[in-house]
């Protein structure tokens, strides 16, 4: 057996088109898998469909709303119907709104709770059967540092990164037997899109991230790229239920 041998395997990846979702699949792909980018931006998953067929893997984009459970379904049928199987999910789709718990409106925390949590587990549902037909899967749930630790301005996102946690324990859980494995990744401070707006609204993040982090140094969306391919293969068939930091040691920094 190869252990971090992807030939043959199909990844669906939401949020594929940029940032951590395009480097864990340019890796996946890399190993030998077929990738479903799913996004709402079709300009960027179309180049995101380039960067990976130049890898010499079968690559499509998938629009969806994954704020839409009809969009979510019709994602997996997609992928599914494309490639001829599925083995691999990646929740990687999200969004924060930056603001304290009492500026927060209902419909704000809805708009982060339906995309960064609900839209994996409806994704993971529909996931399922598929999985089990090709004899089990692969699940990879994107969560946060928010998922373990507290902010003033992360009430929604926080909650939403912590659900993915204990989601993803209870899908372990719950599939086991279908060899279906559920882990899930916790990035810490990456550079991308939605860190440098942090970085802009919050003076002086920038700084107290380096001075907490052993690394000394951000995250970039590359460094995903070892755990996704670990996770995605046989290499992690006796791995199940764990939530893995990515962050350079800033969750064990005092």
């Amino acid at each position: 057996m190869k252990l971090f041998d992807l030939s043959g395997k199909v990844a669906l990846v939401t949020g594929g088109n940029g940032g951590i979702g395009l480097a864990m699949a340019e890796a996946m792909a890399g190993a030998g898998a077929d990738i479903a980018v799913a996004a709402r931006n079709a300009e960027k998953g179309r180049a995101a469909v380039d960067k990976l067929t130049a890898l010499g893997v079968k690559a499509d984009f998938i629009p969806v709303d994954v704020t839409d459970e009809a969009s979510i379904k019709a994602m997996v049928a997609a992928a599914v119907d494309g490639f001829g199987r599925l083995d691999i999910l990646v929740n990687n789709a999200g969004t924060n709104i930056r603001k304290r718990p009492e500026a927060l409106s209902v419909a704000e925390w809805h708009q982060v709770i339906d995309t960064n949590l609900t839209s994996a587990f409806i994704a993971s549902q529909a996931a399922y059967a598929p999985m089990c037909a090709a004899g089990g899967g692969k699940v990879i749930n994107i969560g946060s540092m928010m998922s373990l630790f507290g902010g003033p301005f992360h009430t929604a996102y926080g909650a939403s990164k912590g659900g993915i946690v204990q989601m993803t324990r209870s899908m372990a859980c719950a599939w086991a037997a279908d060899n279906i494995q559920v882990n899930a990744v916790l990035p810490g401070w990456i550079d991308t899109e939605l860190t440098r707006l942090a970085r802009q609204d919050i003076e002086g993040l920038h700084e107290r991230i380096l001075d907490r982090t052993p690394a000394d140094r951000w995250g970039v969306p590359e460094d995903h790229a070892g755990v996704a391919v670990f996770l995605a293969s046989a290499a992690s068939n006796f791995v199940t239920g764990t939530a893995i930091p990515i962050d350079g040691g800033f969750s064990i920094q005092i």
